[in-house]
């Protein structure tokens, strides 16, 4: 049986909400917590009211600030509601060098394997912040779990490596696990500008001292347009920190300056070093999430493969970064799940998960917790990918056919004119750098440019679902010397489809979407072209040679329905989501407006020259 909650309203009172509710039931402390050299990490910690019995402790370390600050000054939420209710000792701490915490700061700290007083990284001030908790917070139960989301994800992520012995569960959601390779920063060489534009504009050092948050002038591009904002500024990448934020974006600085899969990225791929996990860790990822699509594979595979015998479970849900943590989760977009995916998640598989290692209850948990987008549906499996799936390959053929035969025959190829000045832009309206949402968005507003390549199927006669990594196989050439080739996997809905009615007393909208004929965006990835040989060094495209570009769009598990299409598109810019490629062999960031130039693309399509996509396929039935 569940506890109960530590402090119940009396009898006929009104029920207590946010803020008041956490102070009703939990007493706050802060703490400057001590590590192995010295510098002293900011604390708070939330102690059940209740002391008739021990508790675990949950901790978050975060970069994102632990306000409110002050031990009189309560946050609105402490856990999901369900963790929160069952009691636990919720423990809060910025992490070094940001806010209130001592210390210098480096963003996603590098994996530091030294064992000296000096050696410190993320793994080392977790151990060292578990111990003072140990010792110093009464009324626990010995038993430690972290949580965190995004960066405080890489925070947890970092934390499992040689573990601390009282680190029994820890769940890394959307972690940071590799900033170059799919994660926030670079996906395949192409560098994500909308994202870390917005995001590195405000995200900026602390400064010297410790201090709380302080108000700030966010970055005013002047329009809602970023498409129109890129395009028009003649400011390089590796310029703006200088010219546009005043020199005050030092993190910025960084990614830009690496635009190669160098030391400065690989000693912060926490995948490499996944060595000693001794806690059980539940990895957590959306599969709409626009920054962190591949964190929660890359720790989850490398915890498999490094750490037999270790409880280790993957969940993807149908969300955007987050997503699962807030909301009911039923909608995303346009779309409409019909299922409040989130509070499932909540009640039945994160509660259950901390409740079963942390508190000793029962709980059936599976090794894989996957939600079966198009047929909507959460599945129990016992290993990612699932068994029994068998490669399908879908060739690019003539009049725009998507086909599992082979083509035949030489020479044949599509063609399109990429022109930097007019890129493809990722979303079909004006927005932002990117949305969180865009990876469920309507793509036929790119269908009908003639610099993207389209190629369906026929309706399918059956269901066909794919799970796990998508592979592209494309023969392509450029007259240019560099190049990036866009490629979308896209679930075309018949053109009946019902659209859902809206609500009751909501106005009718001329622009509002039509669902019969979607073309629903299951995944989409870049690809630069002078990474084809290794994202080490880039090598330049000979103009006019056709050559092999081969890569994989991240995981996936979708069923296209019977009476649907499976539509891949192929271009050459997805803008702003993506920088622009000047479609010159060069430092791209470092590009002025007159490096910029257009370039003729080829995708070939021959017997001798074939392009395609493979999944794996299972059946759906």
């Amino acid at each position: 049986m569940l506890a109960q909650p530590p402090v119940a309203p009396a009898s006929g009172a009104q029920a207590l909400t946010g803020a008041e509710l956490v102070r009703a039931t939990y007493t706050k402390y802060e703490y400057l917590v001590p590590m192995r050299d010295g510098v002293r990490l900011f604390t708070a910690v939330y102690v059940p009211k209740d002391s008739s019995r021990t508790y675990p402790f949950l901790l978050t370390r975060t970069p994102y600030s632990v306000a409110p600050y002050g031990v009189d000054k309560y946050p609105t939420q402490l856990g999901s509601e369900p963790l929160q209710k069952e009691g636990f000792i919720f423990v809060r701490q910025d992490a070094r060098g940001r806010y209130m915490s001592e210390g210098e700061f480096r963003q996603v700290r590098p994996f530091n394997p030294g064992t000296g007083p000096k050696d410190v990284d993320e793994r080392t001030d977790t151990y060292d912040t578990i111990e003072w908790l140990l010792a110093h917070v009464p009324n626990h139960n010995g038993r430690v779990g972290m949580i965190g989301i995004s960066q405080p994800g890489f925070h947890v992520a970092a934390s499992i490596i040689d573990s601390h012995p009282a680190l029994k569960a820890a769940s890394p959601q959307a972690p940071t696990a590799d900033y170059y390779m799919g994660d926030d920063v670079y996906h395949n060489g192409a560098f994500m500008l909308g994202a870390n534009f917005g995001f590195y504009s405000r995200f900026a050092p602390r400064g010297d001292t410790p201090a709380p948050p302080r108000p700030s002038i966010a970055f005013d591009p002047g329009t809602p347009d970023m498409y129109d904002f890129f395009l028009r500024t003649p400011v390089p990448l590796a310029r703006m920190n200088a010219e546009l934020f005043g020199g005050k974006a030092d993190y910025w600085q960084e990614i830009v300056d690496h635009t190669t899969y160098d030391a400065f990225w690989k000693q912060r791929s926490l995948w490499r070093f996944m060595d000693k996990v001794r806690c059980a860790v539940l990895n957590v990822g959306g599969w709409f999430d626009a920054e962190d699509p591949v964190g929660p594979f890359h720790i989850y595979r490398a915890v498999e493969q490094r750490n037999p015998g270790i409880v280790n479970s993957i969940v993807m849900g149908p969300w955007s970064h987050g997503g699962w943590s807030r909301g009911p989760g039923q909608t995303l977009g346009n779309l409409d799940f019909a299922i409040r995916t989130g509070e499932f998640y909540r009640e039945k598989i994160e509660f259950p998960f901390f409740m079963a290692h942390l508190k000793d209850a029962p709980a059936q948990l599976p090794e894989a917790w996957m939600f079966l987008t198009g047929l909507n549906e959460f599945r129990r499996l016992d290993t990612w990918p699932p068994k029994g799936l068998a490669p399908k390959t879908l060739y690019l053929g003539e009049r725009g056919s998507l086909t599992d035969r082979r083509p035949q025959g030489s020479g044949q190829y599509d063609e399109y004119v990429s022109d930097p000045s007019r890129p493809v832009p990722y979303v079909g309206y004006v927005a932002g750098g990117f949305t969180f949402d865009y990876m469920t968005e309507d793509q036929r507003f790119a269908s009908r440019r003639p610099d993207v390549l389209v190629y369906q199927t026929p309706p399918l006669e059956e269901d066909l679902v794919v799970a796990g990594p998508i592979q592209v196989a494309l023969q392509v050439s450029t007259s240019g010397t560099d190049a990036d080739f866009v490629v979308k996997v896209i679930d075309v809905y018949p053109d009946d489809y019902p659209t859902p009615e809206r609500p009751a007393g909501a106005p009718t909208r001329s622009d509002a979407v039509k669902m019969g004929g979607y073309q629903q965006l299951v995944r989409g990835e870049p690809f630069r072209a002078k990474f084809r040989k290794g994202f080490e060094t880039p090598v330049p495209m000979v103009p006019g040679e056709p050559t092999a570009i081969t890569y994989d769009l991240p995981d996936v598990y979708h069923a296209f329905r019977r009476g649907h299409r499976i539509m891949v598109q192929v271009q050459s810019s997805w803008f702003p989501l993506v920088d622009r490629n000047p479609q010159v062999f060069m430092d791209i960031p470092k590009a002025t407006p007159a490096d910029f130039r257009p370039a003729t693309q080829r995708v070939y399509r021959s017997g001798a020259r074939p392009s395609s996509i493979t999944v794996m396929a299972e059946d759906a039935r």
